[in-house]
């Protein structure tokens, strides 16, 4: 990724993030919607706990029954469907380059808006006596410079690295958390893996020779993908578990943000939406979902 624009996406985030966390307001607005009413809401496959539950809360349904109006496409095809007005929102990791550049090519402003907290996460074989690594031997491992878990006092077996297509959103995440101005290792076809579940069992297969790494979302490994042979790599000394993720001590936080088009009128049912998810009772309900609040309880 080209270094300005790697700069350019993270002061846009970060502003965002920012003001994010200042909206978080104590009430929310009363919002109510029927399934004709409701907004077109697109996403990623992690962020589809997140819309059942609202789409459950908002339209006043069970959520068995709200289930049915959430189709989600996944992160690339989310954006896609956003800018070309298939959508009105949508739930997702921060924008690509390519993204972004598709966004400008239709004159589309995109607003990114932190809603949930994040963590980017490693993980290995349960087996793997290694229990955390530094963000430097992290680079150092996908840069291919590190090719031995020996060399971090780890077994004497060679790193079998896994990376995500680009456009994913791990591989987005990965690339602008991780890597910023380094450039990954071409990685293999058969260390190239489509889905974020099968990345994780992908690592587990090496439980017998624990040499696989991996790396994907702390909601995804923990709520929706669960695997008792992966372990999550503490980075840097700190774990990632919701405390470590809210307060920041984790070093690589994230957030799932909100997309919305910039030319949405102030009163849109999207933004109201928006303010919903950013108030104490939509953090609440968030949380209750398994997510990681913007900030820590008032």
């Amino acid at each position: 990724m080209n270094k300005t624009r790697t700069i350019t996406i993270a002061l846009i985030l970060s502003v965002f993030i920012i003001s994010g966390c200042a909206d978080v307001t104590e009430k929310a607005e009363k919002l109510s919607f029927t399934p004709e009413t409701y907004p077109v809401v697109d996403g990623s496959t992690v962020t589809i706990p997140l819309s059942e539950v609202l789409a459950s809360r908002l339209m006043d349904l069970p959520r068995e029954e709200a289930r049915q109006y959430v189709l989600h496409n996944k992160t690339h095809e989310g954006y896609i469907n956003l800018i070309e007005k298939n959508a009105d929102i949508i739930f997702v990791t921060s924008p690509s380059e390519e993204e972004l550049d598709m966004a400008k090519n239709h004159d589309v402003e995109l607003e990114v808006v932190p809603i949930v907290s994040e963590a980017f996460v490693f993980l290995t074989g349960k087996d793997n006596p290694i229990s955390g690594l530094s963000l430097e031997e992290i680079r150092g491992i996908y840069s291919g410079k590190i090719k031995s878990w020996k060399e971090m006092g780890g077994p004497d077996m060679d790193i079998v690295a896994y990376q995500r297509p680009v456009n994913s959103g791990s591989q987005t995440g990965f690339l602008n958390l991780v890597m910023k101005d380094l450039t990954p290792m071409e990685a293999p076809m058969e260390q190239t893996i489509a889905g974020m579940g099968e990345l994780i069992d992908s690592v587990a297969a090496y439980t017998d020779s624990p040499n696989g790494i991996g790396y994907s979302y702390y909601y995804y490994t923990s709520e929706m993908w669960g695997n008792e042979r992966v372990k999550l790599l503490e980075v840097n000394g700190v774990e990632p578990n919701p405390q470590t993720i809210t307060s920041g001590e984790y070093p690589l936080k994230t957030a799932y943000y909100a997309v919305i088009r910039g030319d949405e009128p102030e009163d849109s049912p999207v933004r109201k939406m928006i303010s919903y998810l950013l108030s104490e009772e939509g953090q609440a309900m968030a949380e209750e979902a398994g997510y990681v609040r913007i900030k820590e309880n008032p």
